[in-house]
């Protein structure tokens, strides 16, 4: 008889790519994981797991098992899901992925609320980047994904995965003081040549969204220093080592020395909550997802300011 715990272990496994990052998302040790995967491979007298350098590659036989685990989980998936809606109220874990500063700005608000409002539902929270956290819930190692995507870039839902808007949050250009655009009431996109650009890592939304905007409005962007975190970003401006485009959800207080210009038009990325079809009626999903629109207009700055500097005092 096949364990369904030992099979999730070999299937987190095979999602994350690591042991110890399948034991991060489960919750566990990483010597947990590989406990549960060694007594599955003395079950089925069939090797699992073999080393590849530092980490470890899934045999043959392995892959095997996961499209049956993909099985069982989505069938006990759909059990849960019924006993909670017979319920009727949240209940149970619910594992949440959010981009990093839907996390900062976001989650910490909305996961309080449930934990008042709903003392029988285990909400956890993990940081993962956008274009990796769908795929997660789609193969079922999360239950449900807070992501983005940008208005020349729109976000697809896979099969068997369903979304649902939460908000739009605007974005605008951060400026050294003492530069050309500051002090400006906007800047139009054919305006930013010649710029000395801070922004994410290649393979970040943002940063490929930056490329497609600037190189549609005719401009090579000239990309001098990269940094995964936003507060990094606002520090190298700050610094006058360039200008950046960056959005407002979770993003703070400006320090001194940083302008911020409206761009005319107003980059907007919008945020949603995806989920897999088969929990769509479970309470969990559905109160978080509500109580993430009811959080929005508390975290998010829709109006469009003028520019201005952070100066001290």
């Amino acid at each position: 008889m096949l364990d369904l715990q030992r099979l999730r272990a070999l299937h987190a496994v095979s999602v994350h790519g690591t042991v110890g990052a399948a034991a991060v998302a489960l919750g566990f040790t990483p010597s947990a994981v590989s406990q549960q995967i060694a007594k599955l491979e003395r079950e089925t007298r069939t090797v699992l797991l073999e080393r590849e350098g530092r980490g470890v590659r899934l045999t043959d036989e392995a892959w095997q098992l996961v499209g049956t685990a993909v099985e069982l989980l989505a069938i006990v998936e759909r059990a849960e899901t019924r006993l909670e809606e017979r319920r009727g109220v949240p209940s149970g874990r619910l594992s949440v992925a959010a981009f990093a500063s839907a996390a900062r700005g976001l989650l910490p608000s909305v996961l309080a609320d449930l934990a008042v409002r709903h003392p029988a539902l285990d909400a956890r929270l993990t940081e993962v980047d956008p274009h990796l956290s769908v795929d997660l819930v789609a193969k079922g190692a999360v239950d449900l994904v807070v992501a983005h995507d940008w208005d020349i870039a729109p976000l697809p839902a896979p099969a068997g995965v369903e979304q649902a808007r939460i908000g739009e949050d605007l974005c605008d250009l951060l400026v050294p003081e003492g530069h050309r655009f500051a002090g400006r009431a906007a800047v139009r996109r054919g305006e930013l040549g010649g710029e000395r650009w801070i922004c994410q890592p290649p393979g970040r939304v943002c940063h490929d969204w930056l490329l497609r905007t600037l190189r549609g409005a005719g401009h090579e962007p000239d990309i001098v220093h990269q940094a995964d975190e936003n507060p990094t970003l606002v520090a190298l401006v700050a610094a006058g080592l360039g200008v950046a485009l960056i959005p407002r959800l979770g993003r703070g207080p400006l320090p001194p020395g940083v302008v911020e210009v409206p761009l005319d038009p107003m980059p907007v990325r919008r945020l949603y909550a995806l989920w897999r079809t088969g929990a769509a009626r479970r309470p969990a999903i559905t109160e978080t997802v509500r109580t993430l629109r009811a959080h929005w207009p508390d975290v998010s700055v829709q109006d469009v300011p003028t520019a201005r500097a952070a100066r001290s005092g």
